[in-house]
């Protein structure tokens, strides 16, 4: 079998661009993946340039192809190179999923599980910015997004994450960098205060047995962040979680509050993450596949295995992404639970064959050969991201 062509797939995912990698074979499969996030046209020139060392190339040996393509950029490892060889790395393993008639995790010895825990995430959070784009009720005041907490425990989960969202007309949120405090990344007393109201309705609304989790990203000086985490301990937050660069200034703020820690979804590869946890700055691990690749996720997963640590995996675009996080969470045995995004653009179903149907907080495992869904290359185009 060889590799005879590469081809990119920009997708309108609403909000941001969903980037998508085909890769086609002389044997009549083609694998896809979902990578990477922004900056698409820098991706795409990322995924062609290392398209070229690949034609003609036998698909299956995935982990010598990821060193190859590694290795040719050793001067600029990690970052949007990372993200491109991980869009690469993807499809390759769906390749030979498909090729030898098996889903990707049997290849590695799985599955650990037949289904797996998500949690609702950015509850509140695209309402706060997006409420016309995701067809939903604008969030006008804190009662708006209370009975977004409830509507989530009525569709069955048992957890959500949020960020920090000030309802009103307009309403908006501290999220991703696209909105929020300066840069300065304080935390003055009115903005802990909307925290604290804003998780103290929610809790309300929930009662005491759902998780909340809250994403203050990389908003935050440690001073700010811990700020945040002693205003909110009484409500009993299944994690905050935090975007850090440096290990021993998350190690302060887990020994500063009693709320768990979650932290680690910008990190690429081992290197970049056993520095945390030589030091146990966190309680839990986010790993992001579509960032690094599933290889490499999984050599994360099962380092912080020997480091007593459960990893969740940071999924938060289109459904290819949701099956390629699926496979990892089944190849590996310490997840504590995955991200999942309900709230998205209205014609995401559209994009895939096969879509995810949580029930109760849980989404099977697939079971289809590869990822155990395809991009519709047709939807795809019709979609097509030109912003």
């Amino acid at each position: 079998m060889k590799i005879t062509g590469v081809e990119t797939f920009v997708v309108d995912g609403g909000m941001r661009p969903w980037m998508y990698c085909a890769i086609r074979t002389d044997a009549g499969i083609t694998g896809y993946s979902e990578f990477g996030e922004n900056f698409p046209k820098g991706m795409v020139g990322l995924i062609e340039d290392l398209s070229v060392m690949l034609i003609g190339k036998d698909p299956r040996p995935v982990e010598k192809l990821y060193m190859d393509m590694y290795r040719l950029g050793r001067a600029i490892p990690g970052g949007a190179l990372g993200h491109a060889i991980a869009g690469i790395e993807l499809a390759l393993w769906d390749i030979k999923g498909k090729a030898l008639g098996v889903p990707v995790y049997e290849l590695v010895g799985g599955p650990f599980r037949d289904k797996q825990m998500v949690y609702f995430s950015h509850l509140a959070t695209y309402r706060a910015t997006n409420a016309e784009l995701l067809g939903k009720k604008p969030l006008r005041t804190m009662q708006d997004v209370a009975d977004c907490a409830a509507e989530a425990v009525d569709l069955g989960y048992k957890a959500f994450k949020t960020n920090i969202v000030f309802p009103g007309d307009p309403s908006s949120a501290i999220s991703q960098g696209r909105n929020g405090p300066l840069h300065d990344q304080t935390a003055p007393k009115e903005l802990i205060d909307q925290a604290v109201a804003q998780i103290g309705a929610m809790r309300e609304a929930v009662g005491p047995d759902i998780g909340i989790c809250l994403d203050i990203n990389f908003h935050f000086k440690t001073q700010g962040a811990i700020a945040i985490a002693r205003a909110l301990e009484p409500f009993n937050l299944y994690w905050l979680e935090i975007d850090n660069q440096d290990p021993k200034a998350l190690l302060q703020l887990k020994e500063s509050t009693t709320i768990p820690i979650t932290s680690g979804e910008q990190l690429q590869a081992m290197r970049q993450y056993q520095p945390f946890f030589d030091l146990r700055a966190m309680d839990t691990v986010k790993v992001d596949v579509q960032w690094q690749g599933f290889s490499v996720a999984k050599k994360v997963a099962d380092l912080a295995e020997t480091y007593e640590l459960n990893i969740a995996p940071h999924n938060f675009n289109g459904h290819l992404s949701t099956f390629q996080s699926l496979n990892l969470t089944a190849s590996v045995s310490n997840v504590r639970i995955m991200e999942s995004d309900p709230d998205s653009c209205q014609w995401r179903d559209e994009l895939f064959t096969v879509i995810p149907e949580p029930k109760d907080s849980y989404i099977d495992i697939p079971t289809a050969p590869g990822w155990g869904t395809e991009l519709n290359e047709e939807a795809a185009k019709k979609y097509a991201w030109n912003k």
